[in-house]
């Protein structure tokens, strides 16, 4: 049985508090017809700081689409490898036991992907598969973890590295003045983070069951805009009522495993914002305390993209994990509007495993 291991998640070093955040919308966007309703709307994220890879004053400039993938591009290459090594070392593997590497990122280009570059500098072997994952957004860290769950199962005692990289702030356009593009300004995070699925052994959640699902029509409602200037992130207004939607189909997925959506044990939840996680505890009719990883997480970092499901799963470690056979769920939502979803039971089966 696949098991998701525990997780290791790295925030850069430069912070921008909600203050910060409030403070900058007041003297950028003085004269905006809408600045009171992008304030409010800032204002009731829940973020209370988030981490950046630059400093702000370079965060709000603008020197163009190469000099931003760039750095996105050196950045990666520095802030992935130490991450990559403690999610080795956590779920007790080498380099060359890991038979896939699933790269997530969708804030920067790389052709070849960071996969090859990972397996030339970090010791992978030269037969590790690659799989690269850059348009499924913040969907993208629960597709992640089912593709993996889907090769172990093809490949019982195969493991997986899964690695997300998310530069947000790399994405900041100051051309971009509509409501939802300073709401977002306000709410996405820096972060990289890495986890193993292991096909045998390991601690952690143990997968069973997963499925994806597409809400009809909704591709425009987050999207990017490729421009000279580079991704400009569309959100429309419609997107924080998507639960309603979604929250049947976690039911439905829960029934077909034989389990009941509103009585697991934990839920590792994507936080998009705040109401994606009123209305999910509304609709699943289960206490708002379920997704007190995924609030910490939405709180303390932001909306970290595809990283979110892993730093809130890396949160319920912090936390002592759960009791063996606990049930759980994992979702992540993004761009399509697409849902990711996942069942499984706490594990903690010891270390076996690898390639020998």
């Amino acid at each position: 049985m696949a098991t998701l291991c525990r997780p290791a998640v790295s925030v850069p070093e430069h912070i921008i508090t909600i203050d910060d955040t409030l403070a900058l919308a007041r003297s950028l966007h003085a004269d905006h017809p809408d600045l009171p309703l992008a304030l409010r709307l800032i204002e009731n994220t829940g973020v209370r700081k988030r981490h950046i890879l630059q400093p702000i004053e370079e965060t709000l400039r603008h020197p163009g689409f190469e000099a931003r993938n760039t750095l996105y591009q050196v950045e990666a290459k520095r802030r992935v490898p130490p991450v990559i090594q403690r999610a080795l070392d956590d779920a007790e593997l080498r380099q060359r036991d890991i038979d896939l590497i699933l790269y997530v990122s969708c804030t920067g280009f790389m052709m070849p992907s960071l996969t090859a570059w990972l397996i030339n500098t970090m010791g992978f072997s030269s037969d590790t598969r690659q799989l690269p994952i850059a348009q499924l957004g913040c969907a993208a860290g629960g597709a992640a973890i089912n593709r993996a769950h889907d090769f172990c199962t093809a490949y019982p005692e195969a493991n997986v590295l899964i690695v997300s990289c998310e530069f947000c702030s790399l994405c900041y356009q100051p051309t971009d003045l509509d409501v939802g593009s300073l709401l977002a300004n306000g709410l996405f995070g820096d972060a990289v983070a890495a986890a193993v699925v292991r096909g045998s052994g390991g601690t952690g959640m143990s997968l069973e069951h997963n499925g994806s699902h597409l809400i009809a029509n909704t591709e425009d409602w987050i999207a990017y805009a490729v421009r000279d200037t580079g991704f400009h992130f569309l959100l429309d207004k419609r997107v924080p009522t998507t639960m309603e939607p979604l929250a049947p189909v976690l039911k439905a997925l829960a029934h077909q495993h034989g389990w009941d959506a509103a009585d697991l044990d934990f839920y590792i939840i994507h936080a998009g914002g705040p109401r994606i996680l009123d209305d999910l505890s509304k609709f699943l009719q289960v206490p708002p305390d379920a997704f007190r990883f995924s609030r910490a997480t939405l709180t303390e970092c932001g909306n970290i993209a595809s990283a979110v499901v892993l730093d809130a799963l890396r949160r319920m470690f912090d936390e002592g994990g759960a009791h063996e056979t606990a049930r759980g769920l994992l979702a992540g939502f993004g761009p399509g509007i697409t849902a990711e979803m996942a069942l499984g039971r706490w594990s903690t089966q010891g270390p076996r495993g690898g390639r020998g």
